[in-house]
């Protein structure tokens, strides 16, 4: 705060001298109401005391009643967009930009109503907003779910965020050595099937629904309720839960998170790999966070998902061998790996490799690239790639490089 020595002396300064009287708004008047009530009870009260109870004042009390009657509140305004249509407000908002949705929803009860019809993708926190059936009055006509975070018990105000691949949580001061999420701190299968079953419900033109924990019960409902799905990110989930998906014939985009070390435990398998290639025919693009397999697995995937143009494997642990299986996807056009162990631990002879053909770009993203072997294969399978990005990996040599030129 700077100072004035005008201030101290009491003389105005020469911004005080311009400044004009602000005039007062509603509440303002209010207010002024409101004192002015009080002054009139008080001097009533003092005039009905009797003399010899009543201490002498030297000035007299002014007289407000010419003041309070002629104060008048302005009444409120007409509300002009009420003779205004749902459809044209709606209409109205969908032109602005998406951060002036929520200053407009607070303007009253009905701009709110409308700006929840508005919105089509929500993340859920709080799963008593979801189980009370509070999300689905509040946003009628969502497309997009996600309810990873509101299946997981963690401190919200918590200061402490951790961030591990695609989750991210609050979690308290206390270590566990299990650890930052417990078994107990996930909400168990049935609860989360019976709210998939009230977001089935709900949601019939659903496109897109992320969720951890779920069944075969559960995600089957959605994949009979909800024909237009075309995305799934399923966390912590095991082989025999993808049979729900099995229905889902517009899937387009699978990502399953099985295992995230120091969160939570799954396996996927060839066993699920095949379910899921089976199932999900129409599937472009793939991310498999975690998972385990082998050739087998990737093979029914290539066979069977003929329109598959984006293959990402996360922290893979495949078997020694699964780069031979890369051919059968006739489509592929990326080939992602990112935070990989190793490549392929036993890539076997170079004659039964084969190669993609169609494959355009490679990418390697903080992978461990010192097992040579394994890099050579994966330039050999990837002979017709035409972009090689390499990206905060270890082992980075001369010789890797010079594997490229293949």
């Amino acid at each position: 705060m700077s100072y004035s020595p005008d201030r101290k002396s009491g003389s105005p300064t020469k911004s005080q001298v311009l400044k004009r009287p602000r005039p007062l708004s509603l509440p303002d008047q209010a207010l002024k109401y409101v004192i002015m009530k009080m002054q009139l009870q008080s001097h009533h009260h003092y005039s009905s005391l009797s003399p010899s109870t009543a201490s002498p004042s030297p000035h007299s009390e002014p007289d407000l009643s010419s003041g309070f009657n002629s104060l008048t509140l302005d009444p409120p305004g007409p509300d002009s967009t009420s003779l205004l249509s749902d459809e044209l407000l709606l209409s109205i908002f969908a032109k602005l930009p998406i951060s002036q949705y929520l200053p407009n929803s607070l303007v009253c009860k009905r701009w709110l109503y409308l700006h929840g019809r508005l919105v089509q993708s929500v993340k859920v926190f709080d799963w008593g907003f979801l189980d009370s059936g509070r999300v689905f009055a509040r946003f009628p006509n969502l497309t997009e779910f996600d309810i990873v975070h509101a299946c997981i018990r963690s401190p919200r105000n918590s200061g402490i965020l951790v961030t591990r691949k695609a989750l991210t949580v609050h979690i308290d001061s206390l270590f566990s050595p299990n650890g930052f999420i417990e078994e107990s701190d996930v909400l168990k299968n049935s609860v989360v099937d019976d709210g998939l079953r009230l977001i089935a419900s709900s949601y019939p033109n659903l496109r897109r629904i992320a969720v951890i924990g779920a069944s075969e019960n559960g995600l089957l409902r959605i994949a009979e309720d909800c024909q237009t799905l075309q995305e799934l990110e399923l966390h912590c989930c095991g082989d025999l839960a993808l049979k729900g998906i099995r229905a889902c014939r517009n899937l387009q985009i699978v990502k399953l998170i099985a295992c995230v070390d120091g969160f939570y435990k799954a396996v996927i398998s060839d066993i699920g790999l095949t379910i899921l290639a089976q199932g999900c025919r129409r599937l472009v693009k793939l991310e498999l966070c975690g998972c385990e397999g082998s050739y087998d697995g990737i093979k029914a995937i290539g066979q069977c998902c003929q329109m598959l143009e984006e293959l990402t494997l996360n922290d893979h642990r495949m078997d020694g061998g699964w780069l031979a299986s890369l051919p059968f996807c006739g489509n592929l056009k990326t080939l992602t790996l990112q935070s990989c162990k190793d490549i392929d631990s036993s890539p076997g002879p170079d004659e039964h490799l084969g190669f993609c053909p169609t494959i355009e770009e490679l990418h390697l993203r903080r992978c461990q690239v010192r097992d040579k072997h394994g890099v050579r294969a994966l330039f050999l399978v990837c002979e017709a790639v035409r972009d090689i990005v390499l990206q905060d990996c270890w082992g980075l040599e001369d010789e890797v490089f010079a594997f490229a030129s293949i």
